[in-house]
């Protein structure tokens, strides 16, 4: 019946428009519940478009569909766009027709069939304007792409001069997220809006990199401290070759915030798998990365004079909390005969990703995006995905330091609007780590 079909004229732009949404159109989880939730699709609708393997084929059932699903489909699936921050797409669809141009011959003929893959229509690519680069890096963020393997060569090539990474699994790995904190305790911290998403993105990488993953949510600093300590004091740490740690929450310079509102220090948690307190994970990497602000402060950027592109290292270390080890500790180091054993540095192995920098006059806040996650999580998932198979963990984080440094928030009319990151790591490691994904030897 006509009444369950989309009103002529919003069809008619659709179908001129479906070139161009079919190349640009992300549709993610997010864009999918939306429509699901304004009774545009069906449960299995939403499966058979998420069921596709291609981001242009999800699109193509999408825009097959929603002709069909009556009057407010195309006002809602504007207001979605908007929702998922593709509001150049929105906009594209309900800007006038005198802005809209002469149609082409070929979008004439197009009418008659919406849509058909023949009858596409290659539009030139959209530029990439400082407003639409938040926009342009998450669609072009290859977030569901599976993790690439190692070839059997590479690692022969590399395995003798990096860390050993031959276990199966890889290691364990433990995220800690804390989204939602309580209104009583810590009634100035909101809600992370997308923290669920950053944690679902480490666990579903770090499974695929043959880690064993736990994924705690929501806790109090005590709860952390306790899940931290239980989590180095595994006794199966000994048959493995690595750790990973992620830990998720809003943050101060050298801190991170319980549910409670009160605080872990992060100088803590790398006493706790230091060589001391953790003598299971000695000579082993032990991977941290800590998604949080390290202060209030907006880095609103700086323009780039004209001549040669000069980027400066912001030059910030971890600050060292290290102590010699106290009590026992000098009857641990000889063997049952007395012989001295090899001593080893209190703290060591160690690489620390960080969202945002700290330095000695600025610290600086985390962008967070509310439906896709954050900034760094998405970047650490993308180059993980793409460059295990090929690159040291270093090397990767220096990738995902270029990815950052390129993003700008778009928010207009906001503070953030053109707001930018910067993300940092420190390293203790003593050679190279390759995780060598999918790779058994």
């Amino acid at each position: 019946m006509l009444e369950c079909g989309m009103l002529e004229r919003d069809r008619r732009t659709l179908q001129r428009r479906s070139a161009v949404l079919c190349k640009q159109l992300v549709v993610d989880e997010m864009l999918v519940q939306l429509l699901q939730a304004d009774d545009i699709l069906t449960e299995n609708m939403a499966e058979d478009i998420m069921a596709k393997k291609t981001s242009v084929q999800r699109s193509w059932q999408l825009l097959l569909l929603l002709p069909k699903r009556g009057p407010r489909a195309f006002s809602l699936f504007c207001a979605a766009l908007q929702e998922t921050e593709q509001q150049h797409l929105c906009e594209l669809l309900t800007q006038s027709p005198e802005k809209d141009g002469k149609e082409t011959h070929k979008e004439r003929l197009s009418d008659s069939s919406f849509p058909h893959p023949t009858q596409e229509v290659i539009a030139a690519k959209r530029a990439r304007t400082h407003e639409s680069m938040e926009f342009s890096l998450d669609a072009d963020s290859p977030i569901n792409t599976p993790v690439l393997p190692c070839t059997p060569d590479f690692y022969l090539s590399r395995c003798q001069q990096s860390y050993r990474m031959s276990s199966s699994p890889r290691g364990f790995a433990l995220v800690i997220s804390n989204v939602t904190f309580d209104p009583c305790a810590a009634a100035e911290l909101d809600t992370r809006k997308g923290g669920e998403v950053d944690d679902e993105v480490l666990r579903k990488v770090f499974t695929e990199l043959d880690y064993m993953v736990t994924v705690h949510r929501d806790l109090t600093a005590q709860d952390m401290r306790s899940c931290i300590v239980n989590f180095c004091q595994r006794p199966d740490h000994r048959t493995v070759d690595s750790c990973v740690v992620c830990v998720l929450s809003h943050g101060v310079e050298g801190a991170v915030y319980g549910t409670d509102g009160q605080l872990l220090q992060l100088d803590w948690m790398f006493e706790a798998f230091d060589n001391s307190h953790c003598p299971l994970l000695q000579n082993k990497p032990k991977m941290f990365f800590v998604q949080a602000c390290r202060g209030d402060e907006m880095d609103c950027g700086v323009e780039q004079i004209d001549g040669p592109t000069r980027t400066y290292s912001p030059s910030c270390e971890q600050r060292d909390a290290g102590r010699e080890g106290q009590g026992d500790a000098a009857s641990r180091q000889r063997g049952d005969m007395g012989r001295p054993r090899i001593k080893l540095p209190q703290r060591s192995d160690m690489i620390c990703g960080f969202a945002s920098l700290k330095g000695q006059t600025i610290s600086t806040a985390a962008m967070r995006n509310t439906k896709r996650g954050s900034w760094f999580i998405q970047e650490i998932n993308a180059t993980l995905r793409l460059h295990a198979r090929d690159t040291h963990l270093a090397d990767i984080l220096v990738q995902v330091n270029g990815r950052i440094k390129e993003r700008e928030g778009y928010a207009p009319g906001t503070a953030h609007h053109r707001c930018k990151e910067m993300s940092e790591f420190t390293s203790s490691l003593c050679k190279d780590l390759y995780l060598f994904p999918k790779y058994q030897p």
